[in-house]
């Protein structure tokens, strides 16, 4: 083995999206806890007699081995893990599939490869422990984009006026500027404007206040698109496409 390939055993990793290789394998992308995003290949798991392709599906909280070098590498081991939480589910709800695969999509877009951020890992499988639970699901989308952002340095700070740096105000309101913060303006009904109320019980994830969660999914929106410099999420196109055609649902991602 030359000195530039490595070996890793049973490491901890998620699935976070696969596709058919060759004729019986899968090219799988991975995130992991020490080693960052990945792309490993898994021979014959699309083969009748593999014992693993029921394993290495996303959601699923796994131990893999591989070889290889840079952020390529070829599966050579994998098995399931103990969950965090042992008394979630091992399963989502339906409900919950979109907004799961929408978390996928940001890890995804927004980290890179090979970049360990073993924060942002337990963020996830923090994220997907709650959902797995039942728990509703805009409140779980808040935490994670909030959280996301400040582990990959596009931090909000919710706390304070952008430009004096004195405290927000409740009785005040704010133009969110991302990139800048919330800067004190009179113009309530414009865009973007958010009362300094709702600003405090966002930072203090305080979601069951009314009208909360709404402001959060606008700001956090804002945010990311700012992070993402015109990417597209492909998950936020297919609930746009469902709500058009259902009610709104719990586990639709914003």
């Amino acid at each position: 083995m030359s000195a530039s390939r490595r070996r890793v055993e049973l490491a901890p990793l998620y699935v976070l999206h696969h596709r058919p290789w060759r004729d019986t394998s899968r090219m799988l992308e991975v995130f992991t806890r020490e080693h960052g995003r990945l792309t490993l290949f898994a021979r014959g798991v699309r083969g009748p007699k593999s014992r693993t392709a029921s394993l290495l599906q996303p959601f699923r909280r796994l131990l893999g081995s591989w070889s290889g070098s840079g952020d390529a590498g070829q599966l050579t081991a994998v098995e399931s893990a103990p969950l965090a939480q042992p008394d979630a589910p091992l399963e989502l709800p339906a409900a919950a599939l979109l907004s799961a695969w929408y978390l996928n999509e940001l890890l995804l877009k927004l980290t890179l490869r090979t970049d360990a951020q073993p924060m942002i890992f337990d963020l996830y499988d923090e994220a997907l422990g709650l959902l797995r639970r039942g728990e509703p699901v805009p409140p779980v989308l808040r935490m994670f984009e909030r959280r996301l952002l400040e582990l990959l340095g596009y931090g909000i700070e919710f706390g304070s006026e952008a430009r004096s740096g004195a405290a927000l105000r409740p009785e005040a309101y704010y133009h969110f500027h991302p990139g800048l913060g919330f800067v004190e303006t009179r113009a309530v009904a414009t865009d973007g404007v958010f009362a300094g109320r709702t600003l405090l019980a966002i930072a203090a994830e305080q979601w069951q206040e009314n009208g909360v969660l709404e402001d959060a999914r606008k700001i956090m929106r804002l945010a990311l698109d700012g992070a993402l410099e015109g990417r597209e999420l492909r998950t936020r196109d297919v609930a746009r496409a469902v709500s058009r055609r259902t009610a709104p649902r719990r586990g639709e991602p914003s």
